[in-house]
């Protein structure tokens, strides 16, 4: 309904006992279905035509790659003092919202607008293309490395290049976050790192999630999800930087 999946599952492993990057890599296998199954969720948007947005998805893979590499390559006690911020920073994000949105269309978001008015309105903004998917290619590389907070990143990038209304934009945005998430998924799967008995579990209630946030974001707006999940986030980040700078006998 309003993104953030990661900022309420991953804290919950932590608290299960996983430590940070086990936790980060059953996470991203678990949530896989609710990208897959937020993009049939806005189906109809589908007119944008994804074989023009080609270029789109191929950056999205490469740059989901990279940044499962990055995290392999990270050693635990590094990628332990990186999360809180990489949590804090996705809680920003989606706090900030709406304020992102703003800047982005240049007008208030509204899920009614017509597809003429955010079309004309993105087209009107956009720059060249290649900025954009430079851009993507940057969010894909932080979303196969943690991914929490890429759906509005994402919504950046697309209207950067003027495809249409928010609801084409979700569309795109969600079969996006399945293409980084599905090759992070695979290459970590291979390493022999994921929890599977937790992962399938989330992968069940993802399904679930997926399917029904979509058509709730499409009659509720997202607004007070978005700021309880923003809450949540920003609480585990104060905490686990509370923890970090108190060192180990702070626990």
């Amino acid at each position: 309904m309003a993104g953030g999946g990661t900022l309420l599952t991953f804290p919950v492993m932590l608290a299960c006992g996983m430590d940070a990057k086990s936790a980060n890599y059953t996470n991203t296998v678990g949530l896989v279905p609710a990208a897959f199954m937020g993009a049939r969720g806005f189906r109809g948007a589908e007119s944008v035509g994804i074989g023009k947005m080609f270029s789109f998805y191929v950056v999205s893979f490469l740059g989901g790659v990279v940044g499962s590499i990055l995290l392999i390559v990270t050693s635990k006690g590094q990628f332990d003092a990186i999360v809180p911020w990489l949590i804090l920073l996705a809680a920003i994000i989606f706090l900030l919202h709406d304020t992102i949105s703003r800047l982005l269309f240049k007008k208030a978001p509204d899920a009614k607008l017509s597809v003429e008015r955010d079309a004309v309105a993105q087209q009107a903004h956009a720059p060249p293309r290649k900025r954009a998917l430079a851009f993507q290619f940057l969010v894909a590389v932080y979303g196969g490395y943690f991914g929490a907070g890429i759906g509005i990143m994402m919504l950046a990038a697309l209207s950067l290049m003027g495809v249409g209304d928010i609801y084409r934009m979700n569309f795109l945005k969600n079969l996006a976050a399945f293409v980084i998430n599905g090759i992070s998924s695979i290459i970590f799967a291979a390493m022999g790192v994921v929890y599977w008995p937790i992962a399938l579990s989330m992968a069940v209630g993802a399904v679930m999630g997926g399917w029904l946030g979509a058509g709730a974001a499409k009659k509720v707006g997202p607004r007070w999800s978005r700021r309880f999940v923003s809450v949540i986030g920003l609480g585990m980040a104060a905490y686990m930087i509370y923890k970090q700078f108190r060192g180990p006998h702070s626990a």
